[in-house]
């Protein structure tokens, strides 16, 4: 198994972060509402579907009251 000094290794993750492309602040916030906005319409989405499989099971055992 090849060893390197620490050194050596700080300075190869130095190298390879500066190749990395960083996403600017906009695309960042834009991202981040993004996601928000998604997680807010699966939410509603899986509430409907629960409700509706919730009427469904209730009418099949007769739980309705």
């Amino acid at each position: 198994m090849f060893k390197s000094s620490p050194l050596k290794f700080i300075r190869e993750v130095r190298q390879e972060t500066s190749k990395v492309t960083w996403p600017t602040r906009k695309e960042t916030v834009v991202t981040t509402v993004m996601v928000f906005i998604m997680v807010f319409l699966l939410s509603l989405f899986f509430l409907g579907v629960d409700q509706i499989l919730s009427f469904m099971v209730k009418l099949v055992l007769g739980l309705s009251a």
